[in-house]
């Protein structure tokens, strides 16, 4: 099964995180698309009725569309580009029977049961991100016994009203703003107290050459929750990063889809006052302290992305590595700068006082240190109900995105995707006319970088 996302904080006896297996929680993430769809593309020559005689083949078979968007085709011989995907499998013959209609090239990508056909639904836009916005695994109101807020109804109905705002939200509108009571700022200035003194000495430079940054432009004070339509346009001018509102718990791959489109899934709701430094899923003071520092560096974004991208369509097999490759970088990532001095840029050590300290060696018991590499850290076990004993260490944010990009390439999945960040949509790589405009644009930035440094005077 798929990992679920999950968000523990305490400093004492728990750990945050990000991402721990379904089982560990009893909640079983819904079915992968991998199990129970199959995906296809049907290009067509433009005539009277040829879209309705394509369907109604579909209705005749009992095919039920799932989702369905088009395209201009890319081959010249062609006019459109549809790209389907359908409940359970299609009867034999099914390609057959639409090609004989004439003027229609049909190609499988996914066949359902079939996770090494790769080609599962995966979103090709951003206003596709949209669709997960209702498919989170809990949300609001729906907390379970274990939660400090589970017999508080006040707690439960604020939470309630505030996920709302991440129902409705789609993509290009302005997050809205939520007013936070006092009892919530004064929850969020017990940790922000807390992780103001081991900033300095204990995150990575990157982290701490953003910070000021955010208090500046974002708001970010021990009295005031920052709003998350300021660290969208704070964050879309640094590093072309976005995020937006979810109202809970995703699945991993719905979550590390999102990072191909540089966009990171935030909650708005906070932890439990009488707990304020635990909580047992997502909340607003791990992502806003933990993560959005980190979203705008260039170079951190490249190597998020490139996680996301490797998702897309993968076999649900390369996911779980992936997300758990994401669970030793971005939530438990540290990394050697200066002389060699250990520093911390995962999200859930650096919203965590408590294993902020242990895992820097500020404990008795020690963790150990392995330089990271994908196919080692995506194949390790871990706790998610006490501190790492290992964390994976990189040398720089560059060096993992390299890392990653080759690692990708072992997925069994059967086609390269590629992200275009002037239309904000992904793109298959599947036949030589896109990969030639790829080449002509890298062409076309190297001229530009010839030109510059011919006329340097070094």
């Amino acid at each position: 099964p798929c990992l679920v996302l999950y968000h523990i904080y305490c400093s004492q006896n728990l750990m945050d995180s990000k991402m721990g297996h379904a089982s560990n929680r009893k909640r079983k993430a819904p079915p992968s698309p991998s199990e129970q769809s199959t995906a296809l593309t049907f290009s067509i020559i433009d005539r009277l009725g040829v879209l309705d005689d394509v369907l109604s083949l579909f209705r005749q078979a009992s095919l039920n569309l799932r989702h369905i968007e088009s395209r201009r085709a890319r081959d010249d011989s062609l006019d459109y580009d549809f790209f389907a995907e359908i409940d359970g499998q299609i009867p034999a013959g099914f390609i057959e029977q639409v090609e004989a209609l004439g003027g229609v090239h049909v190609r499988l990508l996914q066949e359902a049961g079939d996770a090494k056909a790769g080609g599962v639904w995966f979103p090709r836009s951003m206003r596709d991100l949209d669709r997960f916005a209702s498919q989170s695994l809990s949300a609001g109101a729906d907390l379970e016994s274990d939660h400090p807020g589970f017999n508080d109804p006040v707690y439960r109905e604020r939470r309630a009203k505030i996920a709302e705002v991440a129902t409705s939200y789609k993509a290009g509108q302005q997050i809205p703003r939520i007013e936070y009571t006092p009892d919530e700022i004064a929850t969020w200035g017990v940790i922000y107290r807390k992780l103001e003194k081991l900033r300095s000495t204990h995150a990575c430079e990157q982290y701490r050459r953003v910070f000021p940054l955010l208090v500046e432009y974002c708001g970010y004070a021990e009295d005031n929750i920052p709003q998350l339509q300021d660290i969208d346009e704070f964050l879309h001018g640094h590093s072309g990063w976005r995020i937006r509102p979810v109202t809970g718990l995703l699945s991993s791959r719905q979550f590390l889809n999102a990072l191909a489109f540089r966009t990171f899934f935030s909650t708005q709701y906070i932890r439990h006052s009488s707990m304020p430094l635990y909580t047992p899923e997502p909340d607003v003071c791990h992502e806003l302290l933990g993560h959005v520092p980190l979203f705008a560096d260039p170079e951190f974004c490249k190597f998020s992305q490139e996680i996301g991208l490797a998702s897309l369509g993968a076999s649900d097999e390369f996911v779980d590595k992936l997300a758990t490759c994401y669970w030793f970088t971005v939530e438990f990532g540290l990394c050697r700068e200066g002389e060699g001095e250990v520093r911390a840029y995962g999200a859930g050590l650096l919203s965590s006082f408590g294993e902020l300290r242990y895992a820097l060696g500020g404990d008795e018991t020690k963790p150990t240190y392995e330089p990271f590499e994908p196919h080692v850290a995506g194949s390790t076990e871990y706790p998610i109900t006490k501190y790492q004993p290992k964390y994976f260490v990189c040398a720089s944010f560059s060096s993992m995105t390299q890392k990653m990009r080759a690692f990708s390439l072992t997925s069994d999945r059967p086609f390269h995707v590629a992200y275009d960040p002037l239309t904000e949509k992904v793109e298959i790589l599947d036949n030589p006319k896109q990969m030639a405009a790829m080449v002509q644009r890298v062409m076309d930035d190297l001229s530009v970088l010839t030109g510059v440094l011919a006329g340097q005077k070094w």
